[in-house]
This record gives structure tokens, C-alpha cells and sequence, in this order.
């Protein structure tokens, strides 16, 4: 499987780098990725820490254990080449989002998503997995 990174602005940039799966090729599309519409509302999810943000429109929702009620955000949305991204700030930390198209598991269900996500949150990188309300995941919808 080939992916490659969402070109954010050049600080996070370098730290999403790292949660790009490497290839000897790199597909580069001259377009921009236009795989996941502007009505589209956005899932993504991680594991170790356990995490969720939802994107609808210009709003998303960043929740945790620590934060099961949520905690909302504004985000504007970019196109890269080869993925989507969203940027904005969350109680007061930078917030950077990757979403790139391709098979993605979460490791603990037998779901397959299909956007790999990952997420520069201040000093931190999640990464995790991602789906949309017309690109929704396969397999057991409550592991």
C-alpha cells in the first residue's frame, strides 16, 4: 500500500513526516486531493492514549477519557496533494491534522478504516485511523 503525507505548513510539516508510511515511490498527484467533500463529517479515532475528534464543517471535538463530553474547536480545512488537512488551535496548544487515503486498523477491532490519521496536538503526535458519514468503516460496528 502507498501514502504519503498531507504538505502542512512547515513546522508540523516535520513532525507528520514521521507517521507516514514509507515507500521507495511516492505518488504525487499535481491535483488537490479532492476524495472527502467540504459536507462530509469527519471521525477520526486513536488508541494508547485513547482519543476522538469529529469534524463537521469548521467545528471539530477533541474527547478523551479525560474529556468523554468533549472539548470543541474551530479547524480550517486545506488540501495537500495526496490527503486532506485541518489546522486550528485547542485550548491554547496548535492543533494539526493528516488525513490520507488507504486501509488503516486500530489494532484492538477487526474494523478497517479507510483514512490513516495523524495529529500534531501541541508537543504530541497521535496517530490513528478515520472515517466519514459516506466513507464509513468495515466490519463489527460495535467491538
Amino acid at each position: 500500500m502507498l501514502r504519503a503525507c498531507v504538505c502542512l505548513p512547515p513546522l508540523a510539516c516535520l513532525a507528520m513526516i514521521a507517521g507516514c508510511a514509507q515507500s521507495d515511490q511516492i505518488s504525487r498527484d499535481p491535483e488537490p486531493y479532492d476524495g472527502i467533500s467540504a459536507s462530509e463529517k469527519i471521525t477520526l479515532a486513536g488508541t494508547e492514549p485513547f482519543w476522538s475528534i469529529r469534524i463537521d464543517g469548521e467545528e471539530a471535538t477533541f474527547s478523551s477519557p479525560d474529556q468523554p463530553d468533549g472539548t470543541p474547536f474551530a479547524v480550517s480545512r486545506f488540501a495537500g496533494n495526496n490527503g486532506l488537512g485541518f489546522s486550528g488551535e485547542l485550548e491554547g496548544q496548535s492543533v494539526q491534522i493528516a488525513l490520507t487515503p488507504g486501509e488503516c486498523s486500530d489494532g484492538m477491532s477487526d474494523r478497517v478504516y479507510p483514512l490513516t490519521a495523524t495529529i500534531a496536538l501541541g508537543e504530541s503526535t497521535l496517530y490513528g485511523c478515520g472515517y466519514t458519514d459516506k466513507q464509513p468503516f468495515t466490519g463489527d460496528p460495535s467491538p
